[in-house]
C-alpha cells in the first residue's frame, strides 16, 4: 500500500476539544484526493502500531495545504497523542487518501448534508468543493451542543455570506440560549419528525442526494425521514466511523483460536468472544494491513481458507468480495478451525 511521510505546519484549535491538523504537500509526490475522503495516520505509541482514518476538512481546488480535523475522544489513545503529543514540525506517515463519500459530479439536484458534532468534517470539505465548482443548492443541518461546541462556525458563516442564495444553514442545539433565536438555530437535537419538516419545504426532496455523517442515531432518523418523503437509497450516502453491533449478533459467537498466515508466517490468535479477528491479532503485536476499522475499506481483505467465520456490523453491502473473502475488521470466527490468510 502506497505511503506518504507528510510535514505538520499548523495546528489550529477548533473548539475547546477539537484541532486541525495541516500538513504540507510532498514536494514530489503530490497527493491527489477528493472532498469527502479521508486520510488514514499511521503512529507507533508506546511501542504499538496504530492506524486511523481522519476525514479531510480541506478541499481540492481550493486549500493548498491538506487539512484533517480530529476531535478527543475519552480514552482514544489516538486522538489524546494528536492533541497532546503531535506539534508542528514533526512528520507524520499516511495511506493514500481513500473513501466514497464523494460528489457525484453529474447531479444537478439539491444536495443535503446532516451532520453532528465532528461529522462535520468531511461535509465542510463536501460543501466548499460543491458550493465552488459547482451551480447547484446546498442544505447543510448542523447538530451541536451550542455555539461553542460548534467546528467550522467561521467558515460556515463565511460560506453564507459568498453562497446566501446557494446555501442554506439549519443549526440545531441542544443547549439552546435565548439570545440565539435567529432562525437559524433550533433548540433540540436532528430527530426525525425535524429531518421531515426540513424535507417538505422541497418540491423535488424524491431526487434530492443526500450524505448523513454523525452518530448511528443521527443516520437512522435521517435515513427513515428521507425513505418516508421518497428519497431512493441510492441517493443517501453515509459516512461511518463505527461498526453497528447488535448484541443479538454475537449469540452464536465463541472464543476460539484463529490460524493467521501473514507474510509467509502463521500465528495461532486467541479471539475472544465480541472482538473481530483483526482486533485479535493487533492485540497479539501482529502488524496486519488496516484502514478504516468499519468495513468500508478493503485493507484487511483475507481469504478464508478453512471454518467458518461471520462478518459483523457491516453498514454497507460489500458485493465486491469474492465468497471466500471477508474484511476481517468486523469477522468472528464460528468454528475452531478457522484459518485466514491475509
Amino acid at each position: 500500500m502506497v505511503t506518504y511521510t507528510l510535514k505538520v505546519i499548523d495546528i489550529k484549535k477548533e473548539t475547546q476539544d477539537t484541532l486541525t491538523l495541516s500538513f504540507k504537500q510532498p514536494g514530489l509526490r503530490k497527493i491527489k484526493y477528493l472532498a469527502g475522503q479521508y486520510l488514514t495516520l499511521i503512529f507507533r505509541i508506546n511501542g504499538r502500531r496504530y492506524i486511523r482514518p481522519y476525514s479531510f476538512s480541506s478541499c481540492p481546488g481550493i486549500d493548498p495545504n491538506l487539512e484533517i480535523t480530529v476531535k478527543r475522544v475519552l480514552n482514544g489513545i489516538v486522538s489524546n497523542h494528536i492533541h497532546d503529543i503531535v506539534k508542528i514540525g514533526d512528520c507524520v506517515e499516511v495511506f493514500e487518501p481513500m473513501g466514497d463519500f464523494v460528489f457525484k459530479e453529474s447531479t444537478n439536484s439539491q444536495i443535503y448534508l446532516w451532520g453532528v458534532g465532528s461529522g462535520i468534517t468531511p461535509l465542510i470539505s463536501l460543501a466548499k468543493y460543491i458550493l465552488t465548482f459547482n451551480d447547484v443548492g446546498v442544505n447543510l443541518i448542523y447538530g451541536n451542543k451550542n455555539h461553542e461546541s460548534t467546528i467550522f462556525g467561521s467558515q460556515i458563516k463565511e460560506l453564507q455570506n459568498k453562497f446566501s442564495e446557494r446555501f442554506m444553514v439549519k443549526h440545531f442545539h441542544t443547549r439552546f440560549a435565548l439570545d440565539q433565536n435567529n432562525g437559524t438555530i433550533t433548540k433540540g437535537r436532528i430527530n426525525q419528525l425535524q429531518a421531515l419538516s426540513i424535507l417538505e419545504q422541497n418540491s423535488d426532496v424524491n431526487t434530492s442526494i443526500h450524505y448523513i455523517c454523525g452518530p448511528s442515531g443521527l443516520k437512522e432518523s435521517v435515513r427513515e425521514a428521507l425513505l418516508k418523503c421518497g428519497v431512493p437509497d441510492g441517493n443517501i450516502l453515509s459516512e461511518d466511523f463505527e461498526l453497528l453491533k447488535d448484541p443479538k449478533d454475537f449469540e452464536s459467537i465463541y472464543t476460539q483460536t484463529v490460524k493467521l498466515k501473514f507474510n509467509e508466517i502463521e500465528f495461532n490468535v486467541e479471539v475472544v468472544k465480541g472482538k473481530s479477528i483483526l482486533e485479535a491479532a493487533l492485540d497479539a503485536d501482529i502488524e496486519l494491513p488496516y484502514s478504516c476499522q468499519t468495513g468500508n475499506c478493503s485493507t484487511c481483505k483475507a481469504k478464508l481458507i478453512s471454518g467458518r467465520v461471520k462478518m459483523i456490523g457491516l453498514t454497507k453491502g460489500r458485493n465486491d468480495l469474492l465468497s471466500d473473502e471477508y474484511l476481517i475488521c468486523c469477522t468472528h470466527p464460528l468454528t475452531d478451525n478457522v484459518y485466514i490468510e491475509v
